[in-house]
């Protein structure tokens, strides 16, 4: 009877572990946050969507002009917040607007300060961001 008990204990114990990390690695909760780009010509611009989550991704941009047009809105929970960072090409940054919903507008728009032609970098923040909403960017005049 012995020999079967330490038989049964480790196929017991592999069953347990595996068991437990599909209960504590799944992410049942749903909790997420994402951004989609939709890049037209020398246009630049995207979706945001979030579900009580938080990311930030960062991109490059070829801006041809010496400013952008931008404008950003959100449809969201309270406590959710959208950034659009905006760095010229020689790292200067050029436009940091935040989102709060409940605090100020839902939406933006504007000029941004003149910067290096060249590649850009934009980062876009969403922090426990549960909504949707949108950015976009064009040359400057």
């Amino acid at each position: 009877m012995k020999s079967n008990y330490l038989k049964i204990t480790p196929l017991f114990i592999v069953l347990l572990a595996v068991n437990f990390c599909f209960m504590s690695c799944d992410d049942d909760d749903g909790v997420g946050a994402s951004v989609s780009i939709n890049e037209t010509g020398s246009d630049f611009g995207g979706d945001v969507t979030g579900n009580g989550g938080s990311t930030q991704q960062v991109y490059t941009w070829n801006n041809p002009e010496f400013t952008v047009d931008w404008n950003m809105d959100i449809t969201a929970t309270p406590g959710s917040s959208f950034n659009l960072r905006i760095d010229d090409t020689d790292d200067r940054n050029v436009l940091d607007q935040t989102l709060r919903v409940g605090l100020g507008d839902d939406s933006r728009s504007g000029v941004s300060l003149p910067g290096a032609r060249g590649q850009w970098t934009i980062t876009v923040t969403l922090t426990d961001f549960n909504g949707d909403g949108s950015f976009s960017i064009s040359p400057g005049d």
